[in-house]
């Protein structure tokens, strides 16, 4: 394996939280660290509607989406019980005290997706031009 980054402290990361890892191209990457001090590495974003996982609840080795409340594995990354998808996982490692990540995967892993948009930037274009667009809001 390559050469790992330094991203954080252990300690740096809140217990039963996350830390996020912004990168040059792609989506963040969230650090979370559960009780027993066990860190993983995940792109922060569900694979149901894009939820920014960093914001879930960890409990155990999974964390909650906070849109919907899918269980995430924290060690792969895939949705459990009955809902289905992944969100890619990251290569991660604790050396004395240090939170490690491959910088390769870093710079290459998952660069095709794009994040969800919401809030008062959801709209693109200009009022009147054809390229105006604006994300409605989700009706139950």
């Amino acid at each position: 394996m390559s050469e790992w980054k330094k991203i954080c402290l252990v300690t740096d990361i809140p217990v039963l939280g996350a830390r996020r890892v912004a990168r040059e191209r792609g989506i963040d990457v969230a650090v979370f660290r559960n009780a027993d001090d066990q860190v993983f590495a995940l792109l922060d974003r569900c694979p149901h509607k894009g939820g920014p996982l960093s914001q879930g609840i960890v409990f155990g080795t999974s964390v909650a989406c906070p849109l919907h409340n899918w269980t995430i594995g924290l060690a792969d990354g895939c949705a459990q019980g009955a809902d289905e998808g992944c969100t890619p996982k990251f290569a991660c490692k604790v050396e004395a005290g240090q939170v490690l990540l491959d910088p390769i995967e870093l710079a290459t892993l998952a660069l095709d997706l794009v994040p969800p948009r919401a809030g008062p930037c959801a709209s693109t274009g200009a009022l009147g031009d054809e390229t105006f667009d604006v994300q409605a809001p989700q009706t139950a």
